[in-house]
């Protein structure tokens, strides 16, 4: 079901059919080592795991990292069972050329590339293509991300189970309806840079109020993982969870009347539209 969260869980209790796949990464910047890393964490072996790497100093850097095969991206279309396409927006178009021709039907192709909708793909694939369309998030990195997931033309439950099965390793998975993507890539994809550049901003504050930058950053962060951790757990709406550390005229009311007169609601809605919009942007000038 569209919107319901599945949370990750261990490779010992997932079937072991997936690993019977080989997976090819084509493609392997910051997000596709991000799913390398993760397969191979949750157990994956890595004789089952492909790489392509445009730079070949970034696939000697990532074979003896992971200890996984580097192969062209047409040898990687034929040998995997899988193909996770992770090169940028701007590349797919030229990638996709070039590996069609050698893509066997019925092979899954799951998407990484930002804004870019599955029909793009499906156009340049062989007929019939499963093509399933992903948006995570660098949290992925240590095993908290996020993970949206869309069926695109072909895809069956069973290939939505797969996409899933890749990346409950690195965090949680929810499948939303691939008219959502963009808003998805605006609020988690993007989102950890929001709190980063929060945290940054009171950081700088705390020493602003004369705390050294160590014990600021200290405080900081173990406060952001505790309410992260509270906003998870305690199963509580976020408005009861600030009302709870809101006293009537104490400190903490002070503080947020000046974030609402300075217009913070309004700043994040204008981001998440603007990062919406540039998502929409990029797919329109790959095409």
């Amino acid at each position: 079901m569209p919107g319901a969260a599945r949370p990750r869980h261990s490779f010992c209790e997932r079937s072991f059919a997936l690993t019977k796949h080989t997976v090819a990464v084509l493609g392997t910047g910051k997000m596709g080592e991000v799913v390398l890393a993760g397969l191979l964490r949750s157990g994956w072996p890595a004789d089952r795991l492909l790489i392509t790497a445009r730079r070949p100093e970034r696939g000697a850097e990532l074979s003896g990292k992971y200890g996984v095969a580097v192969v062209g991206n047409v040898e990687a279309a034929a040998r995997a069972d899988i193909l996770a396409i992770g090169v940028k927006p701007q590349d797919a178009g030229k990638l996709l050329d070039e590996i069609g021709p050698a893509l066997p039907a019925g092979k899954l192709v799951v998407s990484l590339c930002a804004g870019l909708p599955t029909g793009f793909f499906a156009a340049r694939l062989p007929e019939g293509t499963p093509v399933i369309r992903v948006m995570t998030n660098t949290p992925a990195l240590v095993d908290q991300g996020m993970t949206a997931i869309s069926a695109g033309p072909h895809a069956t439950e069973e290939h939505l189970a797969l996409a899933e099965e890749m990346f409950r390793p690195v965090g949680s998975t929810v499948r939303v309806p691939e008219s959502q993507q963009d808003a998805v890539t605006a609020l988690s994809g993007s989102g950890p840079a929001y709190f980063y550049l929060l945290v940054e901003a009171m950081i700088d504050a705390g020493v602003l109020l004369g705390l050294p930058r160590p014990v600021a950053h200290e405080l900081i962060v173990q406060t952001a993982i505790g309410s992260a951790t509270m906003l998870r757990d305690a199963g509580e709406h976020p408005v009861k969870l600030r009302e709870a550390v809101t006293s009537p005229a104490g400190t903490t009311a002070a503080a947020l009347r000046q974030l609402e007169i300075h217009g913070v609601r309004a700043a994040m809605s204008a981001a998440l539209e603007a990062a919406r919009d540039r998502a929409r942007e990029i797919a329109a000038q790959a095409v």
